[in-house]
């Protein structure tokens, strides 16, 4: 390997970290904070796939999973939601995915973190399992245990990695400081 090339992974340039990361023009410690998401949602998944792969339910894999879903939840949905307040930032097509995603976070997070129904003030049941199983999915189902409408822990997982992994260098038009004040720098 030539002296450059090995000066360029050691030190990359601006353009080389945004390249690879586009997030981190927006906020170092949001990108951050995404890829911790992506390794706890890698966690759920590993944990998801050993607790039903045998002929007995490994219940301390499932609450594992279980556990780390509702805590995943309340981190994408702080990320997401600081995203979505700085519209001036991100493209049209890029703030479009990240509010659909917030509807879909806040549909999981509400009965979870505020134990209410979504949009509403009325409490969700707080005499239940905190989680229904999908043993043929080897998944978890989220959100109000009374709504037809609940997700999968494997679906908003999915959706969060789809929808940060395409957002593209172009599509973040500023830095997160830049939405207090209303303006971009060039």
């Amino acid at each position: 390997m030539s002296s450059l090339a090995t000066e360029r992974l050691v030190n990359p340039t601006w353009d080389e970290i945004v390249d690879r990361d586009p997030l981190v023009a927006f906020s170092w410690y949001l990108s951050g904070r995404k890829s911790v998401l992506l390794s706890i949602g890698a966690e759920i998944i590993d944990n998801l796939d050993h607790a039903f792969s045998g002929a007995v339910i490994n219940g301390a894999l499932t609450d594992r999973a279980e556990s780390l879903m509702w805590l995943w939840t309340l981190g994408a949905y702080e990320v997401v939601r600081t995203m979505c307040q700085a519209k001036i930032c991100f493209s049209k097509r890029a703030f479009d995915e990240l509010t659909q995603l917030k509807q879909k976070l806040s549909s999981v997070r509400m009965p979870a973190a505020k134990m209410e129904k979504p949009g509403k003030k009325q409490p969700v049941t707080s005499d239940r399992s905190p989680s229904e199983w999908d043993l043929s999915n080897r998944d978890l189902f989220l959100g109000d245990p009374e709504s037809t409408t609940r997700l999968s822990a494997r679906f908003i997982l999915a959706e969060f990695d789809r929808v940060f992994s395409s957002i593209s260098k172009a599509e973040v038009l500023g830095h997160h400081a830049e939405s207090y004040f209303g303006n971009r720098s060039s």
